[in-house]
């Protein structure tokens, strides 16, 4: 804004526009930012670290089966001298343990056709090929392994290959690994589709997005998660249309996402996620000076608490309270405002009216924020992060499918994602 669009403006105007300029910068606990871009706080007002004042201490429990056991006992008496015999009662005072890596290295197992001929007729008779020879000299361990880095650990093809050699001596050339991983993504797509079909009939069904760069362009990863499937996918687009692709003109009763216009419209009924409306809420308390917006504050601490005791509550008295809250916000949002970060507030929950205690009617069955989605998200930011993307489409295709099977498999089982890997590959 130049000097002379400032002289235009009235005493209202130029205090209105420097009290947004006193705002404070929106943090994740305001914002939908991620906590990796808060600033830091200065070292002199941090928390210090290490133990709080009457925190009790732990210590490492003690290996319940060691491999090997070896027992110390004293050979000659520290007062007099006299040697010890071996058969004297002992008792055990302390336990030390010793915890080790054993070197690891290849195992290469060499196949070797040989030929002979037969005695008989001399015909030259040759080995078969043993199974597995033609398509790759690597084992589903290595395959395994390479993925869990990979995906779940975030490792550049350059960082990954330097593991490998560092510690294992196996050395592979990029081009080696890149055909390496894809041949163990394919063995997920059985698993992706079961994951989908599982995902199109589900009742309720929630939703969200991220961006990533995918061959030197601007797509998108999305993730799609039910009571019984998480479903991964990379697209270039963030359109509805994405939706459509995966959900195959499947409706479910109740959608559950933030209030961005492709993810609207899925469902039979919406619910939107309760927290990123907190968050704004939170900014527009702290930077404002409007009651509204702590209003808002308070109509949403209620409605989180009544999704924290839904399951406990009788019809009855879930109806009184779903009453109470609509009325209430009725208040709010027609009652005047006089600061424009509160006016921005009741239009959003204006136009979210319908949509914002749709979980009521579902009790135990939708959640009140998409938290689970975001999760779910999490690793492949990280990801982003680490190493900026993807070459091709086929290996954001082929990770995302890595992802639905180790996700969707940790909703039934405790098993580590590195075990659902390896039983996915060696099947």
């Amino acid at each position: 804004m130049s000097r002379s669009d400032l002289e235009r403006l009235s005493k209202e105007e130029l205090i209105e526009l420097v009290l947004k300029l006193h705002r404070p910068e929106q943090t994740s606990r305001t914002s939908s930012k991620p906590p990796a871009s808060d600033r830091k706080q200065r070292r002199e007002k941090a928390r210090p670290g290490g133990a709080k004042p009457g925190h009790e201490g732990h210590k490492r429990a003690l290996t319940p089966d060691p491999d090997q056991v070896m027992e110390h006992r004293p050979t000659s008496c520290t007062a007099c001298g006299e040697p010890l015999p071996t058969d004297l009662p002992a008792e055990v005072i302390s336990v030390h343990e010793r915890i080790d890596l054993p070197l690891v290295r290849p195992a290469v197992e060499q196949h070797r056709r040989l030929c002979v001929t037969c005695p008989a007729c001399r015909t030259r008779v040759v080995a078969p090929r043993p199974a597995g020879a033609d398509a790759t000299p690597f084992g589903p361990r290595l395959h395994a392994v390479a993925t869990y880095l990979k995906t779940f650990q975030a490792l550049s093809y350059e960082r990954l290959q330097a593991t490998l050699s560092d510690l294992f001596g196996l050395r592979l050339s990029q081009g080696g690994l890149m055909n390496l991983l894809r041949r163990a993504q394919g063995c997920f797509a059985e698993g992706r589709d079961a994951a989908l079909a599982r995902l199109r009939q589900a009742r309720v069904v929630a939703s969200d997005e991220t961006g990533v760069r995918i061959e030197g362009t601007n797509s998108f990863h999305w993730v799609f998660r039910c009571q019984d499937a998480v479903v991964h996918h990379a697209a270039p687009s963030r359109a509805a249309s994405v939706v459509g692709e995966v959900m195959a003109g499947h409706r479910p009763e109740v959608w559950l996402s933030d209030r961005y216009s492709a993810q609207q419209g899925h469902g039979e009924r919406q619910q939107t996620c309760l927290a990123h409306l907190a968050r704004d809420v939170a900014y527009a308390v702290e930077a404002g000076d409007d009651l509204i917006a702590l209003r808002l504050q308070w109509w949403l601490d209620k409605a989180f608490g009544l999704a924290r005791g839904l399951t406990e509550l009788a019809t009855s008295t879930l109806a009184r309270k779903r009453r109470e809250l609509e009325q209430d916000l009725d208040d709010i949002l027609k009652a005047p405002a006089t600061c424009d970060l509160a006016q921005a507030l009741q239009a959003r929950m204006g136009r979210a009216r319908d949509q914002l205690l749709t979980f009521v009617a579902f009790p135990g069955t939708v959640d009140v924020t998409n938290n689970a989605c975001e999760r779910d998200l999490r690793p492949a930011v990280i990801q982003r992060k680490v190493t900026n993307g993807y070459r091709a489409m086929w290996a954001a295709q082929g990770e995302a499918d890595v992802r639905t099977v180790v996700a969707t498999a940790a909703l039934r089982t405790k098993a580590t994602s590195f075990a659902t890997l390896l039983a996915t590959i060696t099947a």
